[in-house]
């Protein structure tokens, strides 16, 4: 009977250190910094989404168009950078070809419907019904690409350079938004409010993150 015990203690001391062994072998996804290429995106994705929730619970007209205005031009902006930078880079470093091409092809539907909201107004009387189905599309898009399994999931695992990334999606994006710092004498002050409402984005995103 002590030699069985004897036994059965060092098997379970060798299953358990064969089971960390295992553990310390499997690579765990990179936790990303506040300013890398994923937690930028997301940020983009939590402004989007709020001006959507503002946009349904008004009922001036203005109001819905001024907000209307702001998704669509965010959302051309944020296709843009993701179509320019993030999703080639995903690309090399994935492979996942899959995914890729099917981020695109919702960027695509996207870009069609926005381009008849701007083209139209609040007194089209399908306005309303335009900004709520590109709500819908935008919310499954953010979906595939921030569930746990997505593409913001396989580039952590990947060896993208995310920090970099965000560096040049940050740059690309002041570009579009008409915000390069060196085109008039105010230019730090629109740099200090751009970085401002990125951390108000980045810290959106990461109270999403804690909720999800």
């Amino acid at each position: 009977m002590i030699k069985q015990k004897k036994t059965s203690r060092k098997s379970s001391r060798a299953q358990g250190s064969s089971s960390r062994r295992g553990a310390s072998n499997r690579v765990a996804p990179r936790r990303g910094s506040a300013n890398d290429a994923i937690a930028l995106l997301k940020a983009d994705h939590r402004q989007v989404e709020e001006w959507f929730e503002q946009f349904e619970g008004t009922n001036s007209a203005s109001r819905k168009q001024s907000l209307a205005g702001q998704i669509c031009k965010a959302l051309e902006v944020h296709t843009q950078i993701e179509h320019e930078i993030f999703y080639p880079a995903f690309l090399e470093a994935t492979g996942d070809e899959d995914i890729h091409h099917e981020a695109e092809v919702e960027h695509e539907a996207a870009k069609k419907l926005i381009a008849e909201i701007e083209a139209s107004g609040p007194d089209d009387d399908y306005y309303d019904a335009k900004v709520k189905v590109l709500s819908e599309m935008i919310k499954h898009h953010v979906n595939e690409e921030e569930k746990r399994d997505g593409m913001f999931a396989k580039a952590r695992e990947s060896e993208m350079d995310l920090g970099t990334l965000g560096q040049q999606l940050a740059a690309r994006k002041a570009q579009l938004m008409g915000e390069e710092p060196d085109q008039e004498s105010s230019a730090s002050q629109r740099s200090r409010s751009r970085t401002n409402r990125q951390e108000r984005g980045v810290a959106r995103a990461a109270r999403y993150d804690r909720t999800h």
